[in-house]
């Protein structure tokens, strides 16, 4: 099984300088860098030590992720964001789930081993949200599996950090537009009864940069997005 990993990145000097020496990217076959337009020096640090770059002719995470799949030949994919918060070393792990038999497989945030970011504030308004919208996705679309089976629910639909099968990432025929794209894939790949696997990670904090995922706008995009999943059902 060819292993592809992809880093999505949009001015994360800062991180990349940090994180590169631990990102392993001997644990795969094909390193991509998928590039949102960076202007402050991320696409030549990767060019200068020899990591292939791709450009998006149109922004966003969603185009980010059809860009990588559309570059690669990877028969599976894994993709991390080097802002910090995910940690490089589970990128081995995230492919073997996959060579195991997994069709994705998720580094989760929640649940025994794992740590969120806001894990240690009072208000945990992003975790809070995240748990609303796994719970809603569990229980619209994965209730007859959580029923048969212990253990079947998925504890972090939303997180990106995570790895696929090319042949699954095809059948999802994922459209969604920006952040929305994680959360989709992983409603798809429920209503399609695939092998979803989670491991547990450490979200530490983000190195430098902001996140570009406005709580109330994203928010509301998740809201629109879910009750869209519902009424098309498997039709995509």
């Amino acid at each position: 099984m060819k292993r592809t990993l992809v880093l999505l990145t949009l001015n994360e000097i800062e991180g990349v300088t940090e994180l590169f020496d631990r990102i392993p990217f001997d644990a795969a076959d094909e390193s991509l860098v998928v590039d949102g337009g960076s202007t402050d020096g991320t696409v030549e640090f990767f060019t200068t030590r020899g990591v292939k770059v791709v450009g998006q002719e149109k922004k966003g995470r969603a185009e980010a992720f059809r860009v990588a799949f559309d570059s690669t030949t990877g028969d599976v994919l894994c993709f991390f964001s080097p802002d910090g918060n995910e940690d490089p070393a589970d990128i081995p792990r995230l492919f073997e789930k996959i060579e195991a038999g997994a069709d994705m497989a998720i580094a989760r945030r929640f649940g025994e081993g794992a740590r969120n970011e806001e894990d240690d504030s009072v208000l945990r308004w992003r975790a809070w949200a995240n748990q609303a919208f796994t719970l809603l996705a569990n229980l619209a679309f994965n209730l007859p599996k959580l029923v048969r089976e212990r253990g079947a629910y998925v504890q972090d639909t939303i997180n990106g950090y995570r790895a696929i099968t090319r042949e699954a990432f095809r059948r999802l025929s994922m459209d969604a537009e920006g952040f929305l794209v994680e959360y989709q894939m992983t409603m798809r790949a429920l209503k399609l009864g695939m092998k979803i696997v989670e491991i547990p990670t450490i979200e530490h904090d983000r190195i430098g940069g902001q996140s570009t995922a406005s709580s109330l706008p994203t928010g509301l995009r998740f809201v629109r997005g879910l009750a869209r999943e519902i009424v098309i059902g498997r039709r995509f």
